[in-house]
C-alpha cells in the first residue's frame, strides 16, 4: 500500500505542472545516446507521448550525427570537423539529408506512432520552413554548413492545430535553393524563438552545467541568462558547453519562456525536468 501511496504522491506533485504548461508549446531537441540508446530511446518517446496526452503541444528538432558519420564511412566520405560543426561538401550534403530526412527522421515518426499518436516528419526545406544562410566559422568556408536567417511557421502550427506532432530534421535552403545542414541545436533554438515556446529543451549527453565538472552533485539547477559571461569568464562554463548554453541564451533572447539541459542518458529526464519540483538538470530564464 505505501508503494501506492507513493506512486499517488508522484503525480500530485505533477499535476500543478500539468494544469501550468496544458496547451503550450515545448520544443525538443533528441540526439546524443537518446538517439541511439534503445531503452533510452523508448522512454524519450514515451515521455514525450506523455506529455501530449496531459495537453503539452510538443515540437520535435532531431540530430543524427552518429547515424550521419556511419553512413558517410559506409559510403567511403571522411567526416572532418571544425569546431564541432562538420565540414560538409556537396557530396557530404546529400548523404546527410538523406539520413536525417529519411532513416533518422521517419525512425523517431514511426516511434511515436507505436503508441498510436500521429506524427509528421519534415525537413525545413517542407513548406519553406528553415532558410539559411552560408556559415562562416572563424572565417573558415566550412561548406554547405547554414544558420537560420528566417523561420516560417505556418506548416508547423498547421500540424500542431491537427494534432500531429511535428518531427524536423534539420535540413534547410538559402534564397538560391542550395540544401544546407543545420546544427540541429540552433536549429531547435530558432524554431522555439518562432513559435514563442514555453520550453525548449535541450536532451545531450551532460547532466547540464556543473560548478565542478568533476563532481556530478555540483549541478546548477537555474541560471539566469545574465549570469552565463560571468560562469564563462570562470570556466564554470568552457569547451563544448559554451556553444549549448549560447543556444539556450539565444533561444531565450527569441521569446522561449525557459530552456532547459537535460542528460538523456537519465531515464525519464523529461518528466523528472518538467513535472517535479527540484528537476535534475539546468534551466535559463529570465528573473529565475
Amino acid at each position: 500500500m505505501e508503494k501506492l501511496i507513493e506512486k499517488a504522491k508522484i503525480l500530485v506533485e505533477a499535476l500543478p505542472y500539468i494544469k501550468q504548461f496544458n496547451g503550450k508549446i515545448v520544443v525538443i531537441k533528441y540526439g546524443g545516446s537518446a538517439m541511439v540508446d534503445d531503452l533510452i530511446k523508448e522512454t524519450v518517446i514515451e515521455d514525450i507521448v506523455l506529455m501530449k496526452l496531459v495537453g503539452f503541444k510538443p515540437v520535435i528538432v532531431h540530430g543524427g550525427g552518429k547515424e550521419i558519420s556511419s553512413t558517410l564511412t559506409a559510403m567511403g566520405i571522411d567526416s572532418e570537423f571544425f569546431n564541432g560543426l562538420r565540414i560538409t561538401t556537396k557530396e557530404a550534403v546529400d548523404v546527410v539529408e538523406m539520413v536525417l530526412s529519411g532513416k533518422v527522421n521517419k525512425d523517431v515518426v514511426q516511434l511515436i506512432q507505436n503508441h498510436d499518436i500521429n506524427a509528421v516528419g519534415i525537413s525545413g526545406k517542407d513548406g519553406k520552413t528553415l532558410k539559411v544562410k552560408k556559415k562562416y566559422v572563424e572565417g573558415k568556408d566550412i561548406g554547405f554548413v547554414g544558420e537560420v536567417s528566417a523561420v516560417d511557421t505556418t506548416l508547423i502550427y498547421s500540424l500542431i492545430e491537427n494534432d500531429f506532432i511535428p518531427v524536423i530534421a534539420p535540413i534547410g535552403t538559402d534564397e538560391d535553393g542550395a540544401t544546407y545542414n543545420i546544427n540541429a541545436d540552433f536549429a531547435a533554438s530558432a524554431i522555439a524563438g518562432a513559435l514563442d515556446a514555453e520550453k525548449l529543451i535541450f536532451l545531450t549527453d551532460v547532466e547540464g552545467v556543473l560548478r565542478d565538472v568533476d563532481n556530478s552533485h555540483s549541478l546548477i539547477s537555474k541560471i539566469n541568462i545574465d549570469e552565463v559571461d560571468h560562469y564563462i569568464n570562470t570556466n564554470v562554463i568552457s569547451g563544448g558547453m559554451i556553444p549549448k548554453v549560447m543556444c539556450c541564451v539565444e533561444g531565450i533572447e527569441k521569446g522561449v519562456k525557459n530552456v532547459h539541459i537535460l542528460d538523456g542518458r537519465v531515464e525519464h529526464s523529461l518528466l523528472l525536468e518538467i513535472f517535479t519540483k527540484n528537476g535534475v538538470g539546468t534551466m535559463f530564464g529570465k528573473d529565475l
